[in-house]
């Protein structure tokens, strides 16, 4: 090298094998806070968006979850086209992230079934970035494509830009009261009583029976009730609350009739 010469730096191209990679130290980028920023308070309001993401890649489909969830969304995850399926069955959200390339059913073929009675938009993600294979997503029923590697915030903005174009359908009312035996919950102004006399609970039992009881019947994952109640402390502060909420609903909290646990999976409220 002659004197006064800059060693230049070879270039290298990013393919979609690094897209973990690159995920990490992007999220490490958007997440670290920079001096004089005020510190935000988390929202816990249940009527966030709610956003599926459906990636078979574990450690993607977690990064996806804690950033959307970082900026205003409830997020919930499947590993599979079988895992979205389920999910669908008993919760409603606003919009579907999902990866074209998984083992076993795919992407493309999911949202073709689904479009059969299901209108809610789909962002497929794809690390194929042939014209050919957008269009294929395009024309099975997908409302916008990504293409693998991307930015987050490119697909926050996307899902906006999605969101944005939807009509809101109107939030399901809440039922007046839940009963369950000598117990009645009034969702709306988050009271219990039994036989007409009031029940004390906490702010975050009240919101946890609240969570539930706006989808009797259905299961409701650890990640899901955090998300939904503002819990701090992870799954097993969910677990916590639950039995504390079975002392003062239930007969027999070891036996527990009307909050179940639902192995695997998480807890469902079985009212009268």
């Amino acid at each position: 090298m002659q004197k006064g010469e800059t060693r230049r730096r070879p270039r290298c191209r990013l393919h979609a094998p690094a897209l973990r990679v690159r995920l990490v130290v992007v999220f490490s980028l958007i997440n670290r806070s920079t001096p004089g920023e005020l510190a935000v308070e988390p929202r816990t309001d249940a009527d966030l968006p709610h956003i599926l993401v459906v990636d078979d890649d574990d450690r993607l489909r977690e990064l996806l979850r804690k950033y959307l969830s970082e900026n205003d969304f409830l997020v919930s995850t499947a590993s599979d086209a079988a895992d979205a399926r389920a999910k669908l069955a008993g919760l409603a959200f606003d919009l579907i992230v999902l990866d074209i390339m998984m083992p076993g059913e795919d992407g493309l073929s999911l949202t073709s079934d689904l479009r059969r009675d299901n209108t809610v938009p789909i962002l497929m993600l794809t690390a194929m970035g042939e014209p050919e294979d957008r269009i294929a997503g395009l024309e099975k029923g997908a409302d916008d494509y990504l293409t693998k590697p991307f930015d987050p915030r490119e697909l926050l903005l996307r899902i906006q830009n999605i969101l944005r174009r939807v009509p809101t359908p109107p939030t399901p009312a809440l039922p007046a009261e839940i009963r369950m035996g000598a117990f009645v919950y009034e969702p709306e102004g988050e009271r219990l009583s039994r036989d007409g006399a009031p029940v004390r609970l906490t702010s975050i039992e009240a919101a946890l029976l609240t969570a539930l009881a706006h989808r009797p019947g259905m299961t409701l994952t650890r990640e899901e009730l955090i998300e939904l109640t503002g819990a701090s402390g992870g799954g097993r502060a969910i677990d916590v609350q639950v039995t504390r909420l079975r002392r003062k609903i239930e007969p027999d909290p070891r036996v527990p009739v009307y909050l179940q646990t639902v192995r695997g999976k998480g807890y469902v409220l079985r009212p009268d």
